[in-house]
């Protein structure tokens, strides 16, 4: 215990690939920038130094796009968590669902709201979406935090969870839906968070891509008081949260 105490939090880096492309593709703006300037002869110079400068400037803003992405990752996200909970106003007795909890950012943050409540998270851990996405980490990650007691991990899938009918209070998800690939299964991820919410249970889904059709689909499976929450900037791309209540 005095070694986990000793050892920090993480909570990885959101889209790894995506980031680490973004970066090569920098990289090669860059290597082609400082080429321009020297493959053109002498009185095509001009072209060269045009075609470098653009390259230079290209570098430049996808660089700039890859460190906001890690900045989000590092700062950000810890910080619109917040937010995200605040919107479901836990008192502390709820037990809660974190759908696509990966290593566990919103699942402790939850659990250190609840005092005689409990938080669940389920994930697939697709290392894709999360660097070191992995469901031990997670459990590290709970103990350190000391909310292991308060927390459960669960495996399975988003589209068919493993939960009964009207079984949580509150359903959160952050970042964690759009990767589904296809909009009939993003739906059924609803339909689920809809069916394992108890009546009047709340909801709000984080996420930078499809918030309106979460939304829609939220209204269409008989939820309340649906609301998109944002745009928020302390995350890159740019978040909405999708908040409501599961009506009678």
């Amino acid at each position: 215990m005095d070694q986990l105490k000793k050892q920090r939090v993480n909570y990885g880096i959101d889209a790894p690939v995506v980031v680490r492309n973004i970066l090569l593709i920098g990289a090669g703006f860059l290597l082609l920038g400082i080429a321009a300037f020297f493959i053109f002869p002498r009185q095509l110079q001009w072209m060269g130094i045009v075609i470098g400068l653009i390259c230079l400037f290209s570098f430049l803003v996808v660089s700039a796009e890859a460190l906001y992405m890690i900045w989000s990752s590092k700062v950000g996200k810890f910080r619109e968590r917040e937010r995200l909970l605040d919107l479901v106003a836990l008192r502390g007795d709820e037990k809660v669902l974190d759908v696509g909890c990966g290593r566990g950012l919103v699942l402790n943050a939850a659990a250190h709201r609840l005092t005689t409540g409990k938080a669940v998270g389920i994930d697939i851990w697709n290392k894709q979406d999360q660097s070191g996405n992995n469901p031990e980490v997670t459990r590290r990650n709970s103990l350190i935090e000391g909310v292991a007691e308060r927390v459960e991990i669960v495996n399975g899938d988003a589209r068919s969870m493993p939960f009964v009918d009207n079984e949580f209070d509150v359903v959160v998800s952050s970042l964690a839906i759009h990767n589904i690939p296809s909009s009939d299964d993003r739906y059924r991820a609803i339909s689920e968070v809809m069916r394992v919410l108890k009546t009047g249970g709340r909801f709000a889904i984080l996420d930078f891509q499809h918030t309106r059709d979460y939304a829609e689909a939220f209204k269409t499976l008989g939820a309340v008081h649906v609301r998109i929450v944002g745009p928020h900037w302390l995350i890159f791309p740019p978040v909405r949260i999708v908040t409501g209540r599961k009506g009678t």
